[in-house]
Order: C-alpha cells, then sequence, then structure tokens
C-alpha cells in the first residue's frame, strides 16, 4: 500500500544513507524529540507497532496523535495501555488450504460488487500478497525412491481444479503472486526467501521509504518469521481479506511478556526440545493476546533456525506472537540465506538508528518476565494430545503408561495378530514417525542431527520396524540440498526416511493412510495406536483416525521412535534394537555431538544453495506450467466442480447493512469441553463415506479415493458446512460417550450436527453453541467460524475464547460471549434441552454485559450475565453489516 505521509508526523521523517543510497524512514527518536513521548524504554516488538503508527498518522488511515502518545502511556504505566489502534501490516502470507476460500471469497466478491452496481476492478490487493501451495501433498506413497514422484503425481490428480483457480486468481487480481507446490512450506519459504526484516516502498511523492517488515498471515504459523524480527501473526482469511483490501486490524495495544534466555544448550539438547520447555512455561503463566518478547544474554549463543523454531510455536504457547530483535545473529542469517547485500546493509543500518537493534545494554521495560537458563534443557517429547504437554524423555515410557490407564482407559500389553504380517499390534507402537512441518525442517541443526542418527544407525545395521510408516517431508529445497551435500539424504533413505514431498504432510494430517492390515488390528483390539511427529500440532484426529496418541519430537528422536518402534520404551537406558552381530544398540551409540553436526552445517548450508533453489521461486515445475487458466475479470464458476463454488454470502445483499437483534427463542446445537481447537470445529484431515461431506461426494458420483481431504475442499462451503463440527474425536456434552459430530435434532433423536442444523433452519430457529475455556485454540481457520454462521448459529458461549477464532466469528457475524461471575456449562447443569434467549444487542457496546434468559426442558427460567466479545466499535459495524466483507464490500460497492 502507498506510503501516505501524516502531517504531524512528518517532522519525524529522517533521511538514512546506505551504500551511498538515501532512504527515507519515521524516526522514532525524531517522535521522542519532537515532544510526543518518551519511547526509549519500548520493547522491539512493540517498537515495530509505534513506528507503523507514526508512518500512518493523518494519512487517511485512522491514525491519531494521541494513538502516538499511548505507547509513551505503555512505559510509563509499567507495560499496559490497552488502546484500541488500527494497525496496517505490509504485506499477507497464504497458504492453499486458507488461501483458496480466500481467493474464493475475493472472486464472489467482484461478482458481488457487480451486483450492486459497482466496479469489479475495486476487489483488488492493496498489499503484497503471497500465497505458497504446501498443505496439498499427501503421504500415499513412502520408504521408497518413488515416493516423491508418486505423491506429486497423485497431488496434481486431486487438485487439479484448485490450481487452476489459483492461477486464475493469480493472473486476476494484482499484487497476487502464488508460490507453486513442491516448493515448500510457506514459513519457511518466507523465512528463508520472501522476509527482508527491512522492507522498502515509494510514497505520494515517489520517494523511497524504509520500515520494518511486517505481515499477518492465514496460518497461525505465520509467528514463525518473528525469529527474524520480522513481526507478523495469523489472522483468520477473513481478517486477512479486509487487511488486503485496505482494511486496518483494529487492535488493542498488546503487552509484551519478556522472556529472558540466560546460559547454553547442553550436549544432547535441540533446539526442538527448547522450544517444547518453552511452551510448556508460557501455556501455564498465561500470555493469550500478548506479545512475548525474546531477551537476555542467551540470545547471543542462539542461532536463528531455533530462534524461528520457537517464534513458530507461538500459538502453542497462546501468544500473538514470540519476538526476536534485531542483533548480529538475524544479520548473519541475512546474509547466508542469500539476501541482497544492499538489503543487508540497510537491515543493519536502519535498527540501528531507529532503536531495533539488540546490543549488551538492551534492557526495555516489560509487562512481566520470565527466566529460563537453557543449561537445564534436557531432551523431551509433547503429548499425546496437546503441544504443552511436556514429557522429560527419562519420563516418557512411565508417562504414556499413565496416560493409558488414565486418559485412554485401555490395558498395556493386550496384543493382536496383523494379518500376513510375523509381528503383532498393541498400543503404544508407532505406527506413523514423520519428519514434517516447517517447526523444525526449517532448522539445519536438528535435519542434520537426524540425518547422522540414519547414517550411526545403518551402519550398525538397524533399520525402523516394519509397523512404522516413516516419512520426511522438508520445508523447503533447500533442505534436500543441504542433505544430499552431505551425504545424508542417502543414509535416511536406508532406514525409510525418503523424501515424500515439500509441504505440511502430516503435521496438517496429510500423513496418509497405513497399512490396512495394520489399521484393522488397531480397530479389532481397540488399541492406542501412536504418532512421532516433528510437527507442532497433535490435536485429537488430526494426524490420523487410526492414532489416539500423538507425540511432538524433535527430527533426531523421530528417527529414534522409528527405530524402536514404541512408546513404551526407555530410549534413555534401554536398547534400541541389535547390530549386525546382536549386540544391543543403545540410543547414545547413535547420536551425534553437537560438533559434528555444526561442522556439517558449517560446510553444507550455504547462501549458494538458497540463491540456486529460489532462483525461479515463482515459476514451478512443467506440471505447474501446464496447468490452463483463463484470464477473465471474474470467475466463470464451474456448476459440476466438487472442489470451486461461488459461496452464498454476498448473494441478494442490499446497498444498506442491518441492526444487530436480540436472540429469541434460540435451540442448542452442542456443548463442548475445555480447549475446543478449531481442528475440533472445522477438522482439515480425510473423512469417511458415511459422513455428511462423504454423502454429498457419493452423491456425486466421487470416489472415496478421490475424497482427498476438508482441507483441500475449503473452496466448496457445501463440504465444510458438512464438516463443520465432524472431528472424529469431538464431544458433544448432550450425548453420553458419542464422539464424532452427532447432536440431537428437534425430534430429540441423535442426528449429525449438519443434518440437525439443517432442520433447525428450516423451522427459522436459530441456534447457539456452549463451551469451556480456550474455545477455538489452534490453527487460523477461517472455516471454523464459517461453517459454524453458515449452520444458523447466532452465538457462541464460552468461558474464554482463543485470540484468531473470537475475531474470526465477529467476522462472519456470530456474537462470541464470555460467562461472569463464576457461571459455566457446568455449573449451570446444561443438557442441550434448553432454549436461549439473549437481549440488549439491539444496543449493543463493546465488551457490555447483557442478560441472558435460559429456558430448562421443564420449563424453569435462570438469568445470567454474559459479556459480549464484540472488542471494538469497528466490530460492531462487522456485525450489522452481516461480517466484515460485507462491511467491506458495500464501501467499495458506493466507493465506485
Amino acid at each position: 500500500m502507498p506510503i501516505k505521509v501524516g502531517q504531524d508526523t512528518a517532522k519525524t521523517r529522517r533521511s538514512l544513507s546506505v551504500n551511498g543510497k538515501s532512504i527515507s524512514y519515521y524516526s522514532i527518536p525524531a517522535a521522542q524529540e519532537a515532544g510526543l513521548g518518551d519511547f526509549s524504554n519500548l520493547p522491539a516488538a512493540l517498537k515495530v507497532v509505534l513506528e507503523n503508527m507514526l508512518r500512518f498518522e493523518d494519512g487517511g488511515f485512522s491514525v491519531s496523535v494521541d494513538d502516538i502518545k499511548a505507547f509513551a502511556e505503555w512505559g510509563a504505566n509499567g507495560g499496559k495501555n490497552p488502546r484500541e489502534i488500527a494497525y496496517r501490516p505490509a504485506r499477507v502470507l497464504m497458504q492453499d488450504f486458507t488461501g483458496v476460500p480466500a481467493v474464493v471469497d475475493l472472486a464472489a466478491m467482484r461478482d458481488g460488487i457487480k451486483g450492486l452496481g459497482g466496479d469489479a476492478q475495486k476487489i483488488n490487493p492493496l498489499n503484497p500478497v503471497d500465497l505458497v501451495i504446501d498443505h496439498s501433498v499427501m503421504i500415499d506413497e513412502f520408504g521408497n525412491p518413488r515416493a516423491f514422484q508418486m505423491n506429486v503425481d497423485r497431488e496434481y490428480e486431486r487438485n487439479m481444479e484448485r490450481y487452476q483457480f489459483l492461477k486464475w486468481g493469480q493472473s486476476a487480481f494484482n499484487n497476487f503472486r502464488v508460490v507453486p507446490p513442491g516448493t515448500g512450506i510457506c514459513h519457511q519459504v518466507n523465512l528463508e526467501y520472501l522476509a527482508q526484516t527491512v522492507w522498502t516502498d515509494t510514497d505520494q511523492s515517489g520517494d523511497e521509504v524504509a520500515y520494518p517488515d511486517t505481515l499477518v498471515g492465514t496460518d497461525s504459523h505465520t509467528t514463525m518469521v518473528n525469529g527474524a524480527a520480522v513481526l507478523g501473526w495469523g489472522v483468520g482469511g477473513i481478517e486477512a481479506e479486509a487487511a488486503m483490501l485496505g482494511q486496518p486490524i483494529s487492535m488493542l495495544i498488546p503487552e509484551v511478556i519478556g522472556f529472558e534466555l540466560t546460559g547454553e544448550m547442553m550436549e544432547g539438547t535441540t533446539g526442538t526440545d527448547l522450544v517444547l520447555k518453552v511452551v510448556e512455561m508460557l501455556r501455564a503463566k498465561g500470555v493469550v493476546g500478548k506479545f512475548v518478547e525474546f531477551y537476555g544474554e542467551g540470545l547471543d549463543r542462539l542461532p536463528l533456525a531455533d530462534r524461528a523454531t520457537i517464534a513458530n510455536m507461538a500459538p502453542e504457547y497462546g501468544a500473538t506472537c514470540g519476538f526476536f530483535p534485531i542483533d548480529g545473529e538475524t544479520i548473519r542469517y541475512l546474509r547466508n540465506t542469500g539476501r541482497d547485500e544492499d538489503r543487508i546493509a540497510l537491515v543493519e543500518a536502519y535498527a540501528k538508528e531507529n532503536g531495533f537493534w539488540r546490543d549488551a545494554d538492551y534492557a526495555p521495560i516489560y509487562t512481566d518476565t520470565l527466566s529460563l537458563d537453557m543449561g537445564t534443557i534436557v531432551p523431551a517429547i509433547s503429548g499425546p494430545k496437546r503441544p504443552q504437554d511436556y514429557v522429560a524423555l527419562t519420563d516418557a515410557k512411565a508417562a504414556f503408561s499413565k496416560e493409558m490407564e488414565q486418559t485412554f482407559k485401555r490395558p498395556m500389553g493386550k496384543e493382536v495378530a496383523v494379518k500376513g504380517e510375523d509381528y503383532t499390534m498393541e498400543s503404544g507402537k508407532v505406527v506413523i514417525a514423520s519428519i514434517t512441518s516447517c517447526t523444525n525442517t526449517s532448522n539445519p541443526y536438528v535435519m542434520i542431527g537426524a540425518g547422522l542418527v540414519a547414517r550411526k544407525a545403518a551402519a550398525l545395521g538397524l533399520n525402523r520396524k516394519p509397523w512404522v510408516k516413516t516419512s520426511l517431508a522438508p520445508g523447503s529445497q533447500v533442505v534436500s540440498a543441504y542433505l544430499e551435500a552431505a551425504g545424508l539424504q542417502e543414509d535416511l533413505d536406508k532406514i525409510g526416511f525418503n523424501l515424500v514431498g515439500y509441504g505440511c504432510t502430516t503435521c496438517i494430517g496429510n500423513s496418509g493412510p497405513i497399512q490396512q492390515e495394520i489399521s484393522e488390528a488397531i480397530a479389532e483390539g481397540d488399541l492406542v495406536a501412536t504418532s512421532v511427529l516433528s510437527g507442532n500440532r497433535n490435536f485429537e484426529g488430526r494426524i490420523s483416525p487410526d492414532v489416539r496418541a500423538n507425540y511432538l519430537a524433535s527430527p533426531p528422536l523421530v528417527v529414534a521412535y522409528a527405530l524402536a518402534g514404541t512408546l513404551d520404551i526407555d530410549l534413555t537406558s534401554e536398547p534400541l534394537g541389535q547390530d549386525k552381530d546382536g549386540n544391543d544398540v543403545y540410543m547414545k551409540d547413535i547420536w551425534p555431538t553437537q560438533k559434528e553436526i555444526a561442522d556439517l552445517v558449517e560446510s553444507t548450508v550455504t547462501r549458494e544453495a538458497f540463491q540456486s533453489k529460489y532462483a525461479d521461486v515463482f515459476k514451478g515445475d512443467e506440471k505447474w506450467q501446464g496447468v490452463e487458466t483463463t484470464d477473465a475479470e471474474t470467475y466463470d464458476w464451474p456448476a459440476t466442480s466438487t472442489y470451486i463454488q461461488n459461496p452464498p454470502y454476498f448473494q441478494g445483499m442490499g446497498h444498506e447493512p442491518g441492526t444487530i437483534s436480540n436472540i429469541e427463542g434460540a435451540k442448542v446445537l452442542a456443548i463442548l469441553g475445555d480447549m475446543v481447537t478449531t481442528d475440533h470445529i472445522s477438522p482439515a484431515g480425510s473423512f469417511a463415506t458415511t459422513t455428511p461431506a462423504g454423502k454429498y461426494l457419493m452423491d456425486r458420483q466421487v470416489q472415496p479415493r478421490e475424497f482427498n481431504s476438508y482441507g483441500s475442499r475449503r473452496g466448496n462451503h457445501e463440504i465444510m458446512m458438512r464438516g463443520t463440527f465432524a472431528n472424529i474425536r469431538i464431544k458433544n456434552e448432550m450425548l453420553d460417550g458419542v464422539e464424532g459430530g452427532y447432536t440431537k435434532g428437534p425430534d430429540g433423536e441423535q442426528t449429525s450436527i449438519y443434518d440437525a442444523s439443517m432442520a433447525y433452519q428450516e423451522q427459522g430457529t436459530p441456534l447457539v453453541v456452549f463451551g469451556g475455556e480456550q474455545y477455538g485454540a489452534g490453527s487460523s481457520r477461517d472455516w471454523a467460524a464459517k461453517g459454524t454462521a453458515l449452520l444458523g448459529v447466532k452465538a457462541v458461549i464460552a468461558e474464554s475464547f482463543e485470540r484468531i477464532h473470537r475475531s474470526n466469528l465477529v467476522g462472519m457475524g456470530v456474537i462470541p460471549f464470555e460467562f461472569t461471575g463464576g457461571d459455566t456449562r457446568k455449573s449451570l447443569g446444561l443438557t442441550g434441552d434448553e432454549t436461549v434467549s439473549i437481549s440488549g444487542l439491539d444496543t449493543i457496546q463493546p465488551l457490555q454485559e447483557v442478560p441472558c434468559t435460559i429456558t430448562f426442558a421443564d420449563g424453569s427460567e435462570k438469568v445470567i450475565q454474559l459479556k459480549c466479545r464484540i472488542d471494538t466499535a469497528p466490530e460492531i459495524e462487522y456485525i450489522e453489516n452481516g461480517g466484515v466483507l460485507h462491511y467491506v464490500l458495500r464501501n467499495l460497492a458506493k466507493a465506485s
């Protein structure tokens, strides 16, 4: 978006000379000299937001001088001043699971604005948008040299309709680029190539202006790039679309928690072990809606790859982001990953001139702090259901036995024969071991470490256990370049970790099917099969329908567990197997030293490798170049497509917004527990023929082999409505002991949530959903809100909401409410047979408390107070319009 110079802050504009070139910038020290406040003690993460205010003040972008002064008050108030501000990121990042529905919405908005008599060309991104296709490759083939090519071929077979649509979008919209399939994972491509740490653009006078690189992304792990001092976080696709169309992101000036790192990592530990401890500590601390900034002398010994791993998992510890300031390591990383030398010089000069540089004297004010000595870190895993469930490796065997007894309520040791095999299945056996996800495959230290574990294991004659589905899915082609340069890919191949594709794979649920006979044995014995993955998410039902217990681990530990084949083992003291001579082999026998790893990283992870692999990043391979599409201004929606359909949001929309109505006589669609994630609400993985989505496809002659996944079909609202609240592990407390997407219909009988909602909509009956704590945790999945809205849900009432999902609900016109006064679904004794009415909405103000009348099945009534989580004044306008996109569309139509 072109920069507009503010009148009051024009005097804060300075120029910087870098390599003989003059570049303008907005100076925080100059703002202080101008009497706008004392900003010297602000954390670097908050200075990025402050600079945004300076740059857009009085430029027609809803930023005032008082907004700028509020940052000085933040420091004076000890790190607190929750003033509402209008923030504008420099760019938007998308991946295909969330990006396809976003582009569908933009295409539908072009139709919608023409229906309102406006100009279709008004629907164009104003900010640069990059969409990386990374979520579509599935692991159908594994453990052999053909795996990569066969998986790529199947990916194109399954997804051609989507790829044709995205190619249309690339040509139809301005400021919109697509990184083709097979390149890498969006966050890793962002970290290694797209991100610049300091961005540049021209203002209305044509002058070049430097400013911090910032972004929002339609994936919660957009936070990864904060490891390179790029402020970014995940938003729902709805919010991202509004941002790219010129709407500011309305936010409160956040609290910033300082996380001090001291000491040094010990021999045998990895960045993954460190981040799992950080996640545990910050979840316990409680940082939802806050920034976390890492500081301390420990950063002097923390490579940027490890910083990115920590930043990546900000959604897992609940923060908006986990930020690392610019320092010498940032500069080293930018140079090593092939960034332009002039850009690198600009980053250093700008950071030092504008107060963003971390040196020995860096000591800002934080809202609160906590500290960790990295010398105390030990090898660890997290599971079986949440990333914060930290388990030291020494305790892993005992912890799994305890989970079997207390969580899964099943006995250990039950064996079931596997048809046609000479082994049995039992609970604890690892059926999926996957080196996957941007979280760790972006980190050459753990990837080289995994390769060395494989090399030493293969040399001793060890191999993966035959029931383990192994896979290697790097986040970029650079990983393959350095693994091959080190000769380690050959060693990984020997034990089954062949390349299966460049994408999210197992981490997003695209793990593909396990061997049918193994699946049948698991089902027959009602066993708790396990997975071990180097990802960031291990929520229920996410990884595989055959797996109940999922554990996060470093890539080297993923290899070790594949060799062991079970969680029912103490890797620190029991043998993994026997060598060629029958001698026991322990993990310590195959674990590399830090020097071995560092030496290989130094020699193989080169600037030239990054420059070579990213030289033609938008070009793609022959398959992508062969994808045919049209160049029409509006999209010709194919009526028979089961992937891309014109959504109903803007059809029949009038020029004027409506009003917010009270909710009268609503029925309960679901009562859900604590930590209901967006995976529970809108699963991304596979689905069966017996589900509403499966029946929809079968009715259209789509065979089960071609079902693909919910995530890949997010461009079709008919599929996604049927998949809402359809996770196989979701538990609706209206039903006793039933798992999956079921509820009671209007007749009181058990039925699918989709069928019940359709029956209620036919009757004109509004619906509500009740939840517990941290409702909507997890991925920034806009379909969790879109599906909720399309099912006719008018309100979600929970004990607390995760940030992104609350925003998404508002963006789709669904009102979030929080219980007050100690009320919960349990204390109220809700069964789902109640009728709910909420008043006071016709005069609602942000964060207002309103009365809710609950009428029980016996006719008795109880009135409780709910806190309305419409947090800001703009959000009231969004709800009045039926959603944020409706609001934007009406305004653009008026403007044209």
